[in-house]
């Protein structure tokens, strides 16, 4: 039985979007009945992200100067292990959460998972037209894909400890843990999609924001 959930949102650079996400959270949060920790690592930030994190009440800032993507969610995760978290949500400072979030994750690790993977898609105000198009012929609303977003992610936090958390990675981390998480038991879920920027550009090069901008629309352009 989970008794403590910790979110933890790595950020760089997000003082535009953050207060939204935090929002986003604290309302999912008053959903569930456990305490939930919301936990902002403002990693190597030049402007007033940790400022805004910091103004919103009940959130936790880890102001760390790594820039590496890596290092700021197993610092986050370190926070919230040593509050005694037992299960691990994850999303990006650039994304909202729907309500329901957190507590699906609940009802997803109740039923005996240890990793739910869940669903993302980019706010379709930031896409063109082409893009919106190109997602809309390629992902079915509803369906769980599995592909693995940071900003959609939770995990018992025994079974991340067991592979050893986090590496010190740029990009893909996420997708780096789930890998190593296989021998647990991992759902794919639909449930509480998560909206993240539709921005062309993003905080890593090879990250979400470049899928955006180089491949969704190639993905679907007839052959």
């Amino acid at each position: 039985m989970i008794s403590r959930i910790a979110v933890v949102i790595p950020a760089r650079d997000e003082e535009e979007l953050i207060g939204r996400c935090l929002a986003s959270v604290l309302e999912a949060s008053r959903h569930v009945t456990v305490p939930v920790d919301v936990i902002v690592v403002a990693d190597g930030c030049l402007d007033s992200t940790a400022s805004v994190a910091r103004s919103v009440r009940g959130v936790r800032v880890v102001e760390v100067d790594s820039s590496n993507v890596g290092t700021a969610r197993s610092i986050g995760v370190a926070a919230a292990l040593d509050r005694r978290a037992d299960w691990i949500a994850n999303t990006d400072a650039d994304s909202v959460v729907p309500r329901d979030w957190l507590l699906v994750q609940l009802e997803l690790a109740a039923a005996g998972h240890d990793v739910v993977v869940g669903t993302v898609r980019p706010d379709f105000d930031d896409l063109g037209d082409d893009q919106r198009c190109a997602w809309e012929a390629s992902h079915a609303a509803g369906v769980a894909n599995g592909h693995v977003h940071g900003a959609n992610l939770g995990v018992r936090a025994s079974a991340y400890l067991a592979v050893g958390g986090y590496r010190t990675m740029p990009e893909h981390e996420d997708v780096d843990l789930v890998a190593r998480l296989a021998g647990f038991d991992v759902v794919a879920s639909a449930h509480a999609e998560v909206v993240t920027s539709g921005r062309r550009f993003g905080r890593t090069p090879g990250g979400y924001a470049r899928y955006l901008r180089e491949d969704l629309v190639v993905e679907t352009a007839p052959r």
